[in-house]
């Protein structure tokens, strides 16, 4: 009895249910193929590895290791800095870009216990991505060793336009989906909450839910069109009364 409860209540409510996804649905179209762009990233590593000579001998210890890995959070900070950002702008004009754009579009990170770093850039062009990204790798090798007097940062892989990228952002067809369901789930949420706090007496089951008594009439709901049908028919019945009455006399 509850389930069949349950689906009259969303039968009742489906035009609301029904607006409030097409509502939510088409907004979230708009806004996800219309003023939504494709964002881009493309990744470039680096290593910090500084040898320590001994007997013309160029060895690695726990020491150098763990020394090249506290440096990696220096250069993340170089990388940000006027040293390194105004360079890449001059060297690469092409990239049509200023220090502080070019400041928001790159980020810098590194995993623990590592001396790998990755510079990434995101755009909303994959060529132009992996162009900022070669770009900073490359002037922040060439500045280092002024910078910090010592060469020990090596450009392991540069970032690949050849292979393509797929956006990084969510997909228009997903957010569809999401909002649908969402909207779906607060359509019937509201449906249910709207028949929750109407307390009028509709049907022959709220009379007999609410005062627990049987039905002894029922009184049917007229439309106006019947109105004027009934009343139409009236009039036909006085008329036909009225030419009888004169054919008997």
């Amino acid at each position: 009895m509850e389930l069949k409860h349950y689906f009259r209540v969303v039968r009742k409510r489906l035009l609301l249910i029904s607006a409030i996804v097409l509502v939510v649905c088409t907004l979230t179209g708009v806004r996800s193929f219309v003023y939504t762009d494709s964002i881009y990233q493309a990744n470039a590593k680096l290593i910090v590895n500084q040898a320590i000579n001994v007997n013309g001998v160029q060895r690695l210890d726990w020491s150098s290791i763990q020394t090249n890995i506290t440096l990696i959070n220096s250069y993340k900070e170089i990388i940000h800095s006027s040293a390194i950002l105004n360079k890449v702008v001059r060297q690469y004009p092409e990239l049509n870009t200023t220090p502080g754009q070019l400041n928001g579009a790159i980020f810098v990170s590194a995993a623990n216990d590592s001396q790998v770093m990755n510079i990434t850039a995101v755009d909303k062009s994959y060529k132009r991505a992996v162009e900022i990204a070669n770009a900073v790798s490359n002037v922040f090798k060439q500045e280092i060793p002024s910078i910090m007097h010592v060469d020990n940062v090596t450009i392991l892989s540069e970032a690949d336009a050849t292979i393509g990228g797929a956006p990084i952002n969510s997909s228009p067809t997903l957010l569809l989906i999401i909002s649908f369901i969402v909207a779906l789930m607060i359509g019937i949420g509201l449906a249910f909450l709207l028949d929750y706090l109407d307390d009028t007496v509709k049907t022959e089951e709220d009379v007999a839910q609410t005062l627990d008594l049987p039905m002894l009439s029922y009184i049917s709901k007229i439309n106006k069109s019947e109105m004027k049908v009934r009343r139409s028919r009236g009039i036909q019945q006085k008329a036909g009364e009225s030419t009888y009455a004169a054919a008997k006399q």
